[in-house]
């Protein structure tokens, strides 16, 4: 099987910049390819310029008022409503354009699959997935996993699966298909009742004859890379082998790291580094290699972001890093001086084992609970035994 990766990238979606303070930084973006280019890993890569989404594009998940909406606000101001103006979703000059760039881009990463023209390919830019069909969220203007996924339904695709590690649930993308039976939405997050946005129970799991096809596990906070390694080990090849995706797409938020400021998860590089390679074992073993990747994301800018996403670039580009691999002095003077005195990381590893136990069907932590609950919630719908560790 090939696995040549598509890496759609341009330095215009930095354009993408919601204030100096806000803390979805393209900064995040800018460093992380500039440490991949530094260690190697894009050597031999031509990135792939995107282009914006039309507003047919855009309006296969959005509502043409709200487009409207969007493209008014830098004159319009706060009151044009929508979500728009918010402290998480201030306006800024040429909102439409940079938005519509995004979802672009990962329209385009999508088109490398279908059209055979490679297995994998990669949007770090994207991963927008709190965006509404008729509202702004979460940092997110327009939902570009959405706009992708139900792009390539229009190619004829039949059945997608989303998976999000984003450490906030994937709830504009579950919005967007919750009873769509071609598309499955997997997310594994901090539980609802201790994060926004609030939403992602075990009971979440799709409606009409779609029943099944949204499953999520909500992780307690403090959960570590083998709780949550176990969890998603416990769930996700099991519910993708019953739903045979042909495409496996994934938001690869960074920010169920210990260290993100915005949420409560304690993951580590290592275990972020461990779970894209199961992220591109689950495709090899379930999509037929198909994979698509997406940022998300991800506020410790300087340490967690840029390492944890060189390493998703070099798992999907098969060009491993080790996790002890020394980060270049060039780099860590260019970020020392844009970095406010931030201690920065020398090497890609947090020194921790991800190793983990794989769940044996006995309830003896809250992360097992979460098994418990979401394995009882959905697998009954595929035909599987919720009880049964073989399942």
């Amino acid at each position: 099987m090939g696995s040549q990766c598509a890496v759609v990238w341009d330095e215009s979606v930095l354009g993408y910049d919601l204030g100096g303070q806000h803390p979805l930084h393209p900064i995040r973006l800018e460093l992380t390819m500039r440490l991949a280019r530094a260690l190697g890993v894009l050597d031999g890569v031509e990135t792939i310029k995107p282009e914006p989404a039309t507003d047919a594009d855009l309006e296969r998940v959005h509502t043409a008022e709200y487009m409207a909406a969007v493209r008014s606000a830098p004159l319009a101001g706060w009151e044009v409503g929508h979500g728009l103006g918010t402290d998480d979703n201030p306006i800024f000059d040429r909102m439409h354009e940079a938005s519509a760039l995004i979802a672009g881009a990962s329209i385009r990463a999508a088109e490398q699959i279908v059209s055979g023209k490679a297995d994998r390919a990669v949007n770090i830019a994207g991963g927008l997935h709190h965006a509404m069909a008729d509202r702004a969220a979460g940092f997110c203007v327009y939902n570009d996993c959405s706009v992708a996924i139900a792009w390539m339904l229009e190619q004829g695709v039949e059945r997608i699966a989303y998976l999000d590690v984003d450490v906030h649930h994937g709830d504009g993308v579950q919005a967007s298909f919750y009873d769509d039976p071609r598309v499955m939405t997997i997310s594994l997050h901090q539980h609802p009742l201790t994060l926004w946005p609030g939403t992602g129970f075990s009971t979440e799991v799709g409606s009409g004859g779609a029943d099944g096809t949204a499953v999520n596990i909500p992780l307690p906070p403090g959960t570590g890379d083998a709780d949550w390694r176990r969890a998603f080990h416990a769930v996700v090849p099991s519910v993708l082998d019953a739903f045979r995706p042909q495409v496996l797409v994934t938001q690869c938020g960074a920010d169920a790291h210990r260290e993100d400021p915005l949420a409560d998860l304690s993951m580590s590089v290592d275990g972020q580094r461990a779970t894209y390679q199961d992220l591109r074992e689950l495709a090899d073993s379930y999509a037929g290699g198909k994979w698509l990747a997406l940022g998300g994301g991800g506020y410790s800018l300087f340490r967690v972001v840029p390492r944890a996403w060189t390493h998703l670039l070099a798992t999907l580009l098969d060009r491993d890093l080790a996790p002890e691999t020394t980060i270049p002095e060039d780099w860590i003077a260019h970020t020392a001086r844009i970095a406010d005195n931030v201690p920065l990381p020398t090497s890609m590893t947090d020194g921790a084992d991800p190793a983990f136990q794989r769940w044996s069907g006995v309830t003896a932590s809250a992360v097992d609970t979460s098994i418990r609950d979401t394995r009882h919630a959905v697998f009954p719908l595929h035909g599987l035994d919720p009880v049964d560790s073989r399942d």
